[in-house]
């Protein structure tokens, strides 16, 4: 009996039909398409504090480059090869389509890697994933943007669009609490975002180092020092879990609707796909439905904060 030969064609899987257009990134029936991987060559890095680092990457392939787009809020798998992969945010402008930027904290297996490496070296990324901040909805409203720690991260694409559409928003302030004066990240764009986009600044840190001229104290002290219009205002709330509850039932007692406050349960990510579950809260996979939901949804998913 003669051998049967099976031939599989060759396929370029770079290059397979379902990387010739941009996808709807919110689908899950689009999971194949934000899945593929790409290689990027880091062309940056920052030293914004002790443990914090600022990356910039380049997608090399250039028609892969032409077609990844992101939304302010998704998230993308950073995999260095023979150490992991690693969910982190994106902290750059959606309109630039030559580089992303993400802040990455020294914290852990993966990223303790990556700080060691230096500009030429070569990284993988998956995504973009997850939900994303509502922008066209916010526009023609205030908007609140408030900040603990790494949560500033996060918040900088938000910041982006709202700069490069200023004219549709109207007052937009940014709240933003460290523990202490050290551990404020971009500094360095402060200024602009305050003369150059009108973007009005609050900063406070829970413990004054010398030299610190700033407010001391918790973020909710900073309300003080604002005025809001809860008829017209959105807010945007990013840092740490424990954070959420006191902000957000500040916000609800000055009466901002909970479905106009977003949270981002970004650090709940983990595979980007709802595969290993341990970003479950109750029946809902956080990876898939968030990171991004408003603050009603986040009071009705038992232990989501």
């Amino acid at each position: 009996m003669p051998d049967k030969h099976f031939v599989i064609p060759r396929q370029d899987i770079n290059r397979e039909d379902f990387t010739s257009s941009i996808p709807d990134f919110n689908r899950r029936s689009e999971f194949m398409k934000t899945d593929m991987g790409h290689k990027c060559i880091i062309t940056n890095i920052v030293r914004l504090t002790e443990q914090e680092k600022l990356f910039k990457l380049r997608i090399i392939d250039p028609h892969e480059q032409g077609i990844f787009r992101f939304k302010p809020g998704q998230f993308l798998m950073l995999e260095l090869p023979g150490y992991g992969d690693v969910p982190i945010s994106i902290s750059s402008s959606n309109s630039n389509h030559e580089f992303l930027e993400l802040c990455i904290r020294k914290a852990g297996h993966v990223t303790s890697a990556l700080f060691t490496l230096s500009e030429g070296a070569h990284v993988a990324i998956r995504g973009p994933f997850g939900s994303s901040f509502p922008m066209d909805e916010m526009a023609g409203n205030n908007v609140l943007l408030i900040a603990g720690g790494l949560g500033i991260a996060p918040l900088r694409a938000p910041l982006f669009w709202i700069s490069e559409h200023r004219e549709r928003f109207l007052n937009v302030a940014v709240l933003y609490g460290v523990k202490e004066p050290s551990q404020l990240l971009f500094t360095y764009q402060f200024d602009e975002w305050e003369k150059i986009n009108h973007i009005t600044l609050h900063t406070i840190a829970e413990h004054a180092e010398a030299g610190w001229r700033g407010k001391s104290g918790m973020i909710t002290d900073l309300f003080q020092d604002i005025s809001i219009d809860s008829e017209h205002t959105y807010a945007i709330v990013c840092g740490p879990p424990v954070m959420f509850k006191v902000v957000c039932s500040y916000l609800d007692n000055l009466g901002i609707p909970m479905n106009r406050m977003f949270v981002s349960l970004e650090r709940r990510m983990h595979c980007g796909m709802g595969k290993c579950c341990r970003c479950m809260v109750g029946s809902t996979f956080t990876c898939v439905d968030g990171p991004v939901f408003d603050y009603w949804s986040v009071m009705n998913l038992k232990e989501a904060i």
